[in-house]
């Protein structure tokens, strides 16, 4: 089975990457490296060095003729989409509709796209569920929404199978600690480096969902082969203070965190019901919150010691990458 993976040498799409591979799927990736590295993929991968919007990216949908497409590159930051709406148009929205139509044009049988519970915006009830109305408060929000209603109308006109997954806060190794996502890992590299971590608020509660719980859950959807929308998310809510320091604690930290004023449009509380996904899916998370605690903190101290020792991780030299050309 051929699966075409965007984003594949990012954090989530990685770690995705590998668990298609280890089940034994045949897997091309394509990934911009903007935010991501290519020591992340996996062997026995054909790799397109390509932006999602690309002109050559029909070429390679047309060469690899991929039976499903698992779609996760994207801009992510929030704070970026609100500066720059329409990069984070081209980048969440367009590419998704040129996808989209690649994947028709060339016979795919299933679309599967990562979206995001900032589509719900403040929540009117908690858990959120798939049936809570919703209400985009930023531009990347708006985009990750506007991609979804596309999916659903290409998928109603064609003969297209599409699953949306809406991720919660999803952290684990390989995740970039700059800017607002990577919460987990700021914290861990401010407590090692000893350096001051500033909080926002504190009391604000997020549902924070291991990466390698998200890696199976796409699988568990390909396989499902399910139409819909699911929320993928722990079902757990937890401060931002409580997550403080539960990692200090792991880390034998006492230092305290800086408290600042929340920041504007931040959400109060937020957590996700996985109800459905467990039902329709046969999926549940596995890891619970000290469990993905403790591999992400593993891994970052591993990586630390390998960098300071200047040793680097040749496992990826030898993966296929795949070529292009004009004409």
């Amino acid at each position: 089975m051929k699966v075409l993976l965007t984003g594949g040498a990012g954090f989530i799409g990685s770690h995705v990457a590998n668990r298609l591979v280890l089940e034994g799927y045949d897997v091309a990736i394509i990934d911009n490296l903007s935010s991501s590295s290519s020591e992340n993929l996996p062997e026995n991968v054909k790799f397109y060095h390509f932006d999602i919007n690309d002109c050559f990216v029909e070429k390679i949908v047309e060469t690899e003729k991929p039976n499903i497409v698992i779609h996760l590159a994207a801009q992510t930051s929030v704070v970026h989409s609100m500066k720059e709406p329409f990069f984070d148009f081209q980048t969440n929205t367009a590419a998704t509709v040129k996808l989209l139509q690649y994947a028709v044009e060339y016979g795919v049988d299933h679309f599967l796209f990562a979206s995001s519970a900032a589509v719900y915006g403040e929540p009117l009830h908690l858990p959120i569920s798939e049936q809570h109305p919703v209400n985009p408060q930023s531009f990347y929000a708006v985009s990750k929404y506007a991609a979804e209603r596309y999916i659903v109308n290409f998928a109603q006109q064609y003969n297209l199978t599409s699953t949306i997954l809406r991720f919660s806060n999803v952290y684990g190794p390989k995740q970039n600690t700059q800017g607002e996502a990577g919460v987990v890992g700021r914290f861990i590299s401010k407590i090692v480096e000893k350096e001051n971590c500033i909080i926002y608020g504190g009391a604000q509660t997020r549902d924070f969902i291991y990466v390698k719980d998200i890696a199976d859950a796409v699988l568990k959807a390909i396989v499902a082969k399910k139409e819909g929308i699911y929320n993928v998310s722990s079902n757990t809510e937890i401060s931002i203070r409580q997550l403080y320091e539960m990692i200090s604690e792991k880390l034998s930290s006492d230092a305290p965190p800086s408290f600042l004023s929340y920041r504007d449009g931040e959400l109060h509380r937020s957590v996700l019901s996985n109800e459905r996904a467990r039902k329709e899916l046969s999926w549940h998370p596995i890891y619970s919150i000290s469990e993905g605690l403790d591999e992400t903190i593993n891994d970052f101290l591993l990586c630390n010691e390998f960098r300071m020792e200047g040793r680097y991780n040749e496992a990826y030299s030898n993966q296929y990458i795949g070529t292009i050309t004009q004409g």
